[in-house]
């Protein structure tokens, strides 16, 4: 899933970054995942197979996180940002993780 995030992304962002860094997204690309996944919190029962299955189930969420975090380098803790008549206000990136759900433990 890594790879194809990376891919998928690299694709769209090349088209309209000029300063595109591959590597800067695959670590983005990778923290999203490792997010995405400790959100799920994962039991220690479940294998990695079922994990890299479960996951899938994420793609658009764990992609969102990684574009939001690329797009933010450079601003860092910033809500909003003005410059030359352009202003960008960032949304709140824990809205990104909606419909990640924990898994229930017993």
């Amino acid at each position: 899933m890594e790879q194809e995030l990376i891919k998928d992304l690299t694709i769209e962002l090349s088209l309209t970054d000029e300063q595109f860094s591959s590597e800067l997204l695959a670590q983005k690309v990778r923290n999203a995942l490792r997010e995405v996944k400790s959100a799920r919190n994962y039991p220690d029962t479940y294998t990695d197979e079922k994990i890299t299955d479960d996951m899938k189930k994420y793609y658009s969420q764990a992609r969102a996180i990684a574009l939001y975090d690329y797009n933010k380098i450079g601003y860092d803790y910033e809500d909003s940002h003005s410059e030359n008549g352009i202003s960008n206000t960032f949304s709140d990136r824990d809205k990104l993780f909606a419909g990640i759900i924990p898994l229930a433990r017993i």
